[in-house]
């Protein structure tokens, strides 16, 4: 019984060209047995490799991958591909969805770390970049610390006005001013920092009368700790990646642009149907029910704001279902009537 170091030297050697009896001879063995094992080795049988059985996700391979294409260099997540491929009708699960969607997915980001904070404590606000250029779209977002519901308003412009707007129409839709509100180091903002002392700021002018009127106090994190606005940064990326991208390759393989107008007429639905409702991956709650309990803890607004409509589909202060609701394809079938 040869050994297998034995086996696969004689393998070896006879790939080099060596013949029976100088194999036998180089690892002292007969030339029978050398024989007899090239004789087995020749007619042991070759299995060709199965072709692949077919799966329930096979006939929504060509939309899944046009849906990849046309949101390149962005991702559209699997929960939101998985909910547009069921709406045609797909049967199966995620998990096959997920495997045949890494190939193609690039390398997650580093996690954000956050702390947490008491009800109607904390609204963390930020303008986030769309697209830059000649026709730029940017979004005003604001996220409650404790609940994570979150308010968004696309614009074209970044400066006081845009901010302040952003800020009044986020209080009427949360239905109340939380105690602090943090943003970053935006000259809209703060105009010097540590000014009259270690923490206390020269604020914009009015952005200090309109803290003033709602009766909450401006925070800024430290420079170049963005990261310090952990909540809405982590929805900054939720919202580019599960409306924004899905919305902007459906526009784009009609041969339609996305811009603030239209961004505006469906962010609403997006907020109320999806966004609120999802399951929080740090709480494990919907965003609509910690709402509803923070809102209990919110400072009154103003007696006479004047704050505008804050999203089209969404009345002040309304109070969100608590049934979960999916993201059909229908929303965009509307917003390609309505543009065309």
């Amino acid at each position: 019984m040869l050994t297998q170091e034995q086996a696969v030297e004689i393998k070896v050697l006879a790939r080099q060209g060596y013949g029976i009896k100088a194999i036998a001879r180089e690892l002292g063995l007969s030339r029978n047995t050398v024989r007899k094992y090239l004789r087995a080795e020749r007619t042991r049988p070759r299995y060709t490799p199965r072709c692949p059985r077919p799966t329930k996700l096979d006939p929504y391979k060509p939309y899944l991958q046009e849906r990849i294409d046309a949101a390149r260099p962005r991702w559209i997540p699997a929960t939101v591909l998985l909910r547009e491929i069921q709406s045609r009708g797909y049967a199966g699960g995620i998990s096959q969805l997920k495997a045949y969607l890494a190939p193609f997915k690039r390398q997650p980001e580093e996690p954000l770390v956050r702390f947490e904070t008491a009800p109607g404590q904390q609204m963390q606000v930020d303008f986030t970049i769309i697209r830059r250029g000649r026709h730029p779209l940017k979004a005003f977002v604001a996220t409650l610390g404790y609940s994570r519901a979150s308010f968004v308003r696309f614009s074209d412009r970044e400066d006081s006005d845009a901010w302040l707007e952003g800020l009044r129409a986020a209080f009427a839709y949360f239905g109340g001013v939380p105690e602090q509100a943090l943003f970053d180091n935006a000259s809209a903002i703060i105009l010097e920092r540590d000014a009259y002392g270690e923490g206390e700021h020269r604020w914009h002018p009015r952005l200090a009368a309109l803290a003033e009127e709602y009766g909450f106090c401006p925070k800024v994190c430290r420079p170049y700790r963005a990261k310090t606005k952990g909540k809405v940064e982590r929805f900054n990326r939720y919202l580019k990646e599960s409306f924004v991208t899905p919305l902007a390759a459906t526009l784009k393989s009609a041969g339609l642009p996305l811009d603030v107008a239209t961004a505006n007429a469906h962010i609403g639905p997006w907020l109320e149907e999806v966004a609120q409702q999802r399951i929080h991956g740090t709480t494990g709650v919907k965003p609509v029910l910690r709402l509803a309990e923070e809102r209990l803890r919110l400072l009154p607004l103003p007696a006479r704001s004047t704050a505008p409509a804050p999203v089209p589909g969404l009345r002040p202060g309304q109070t969100l279902p608590h049934e979960s609701l999916q993201h059909p394809l229908s929303v965009y079938d509307q917003l390609l009537e309505g543009v065309a």
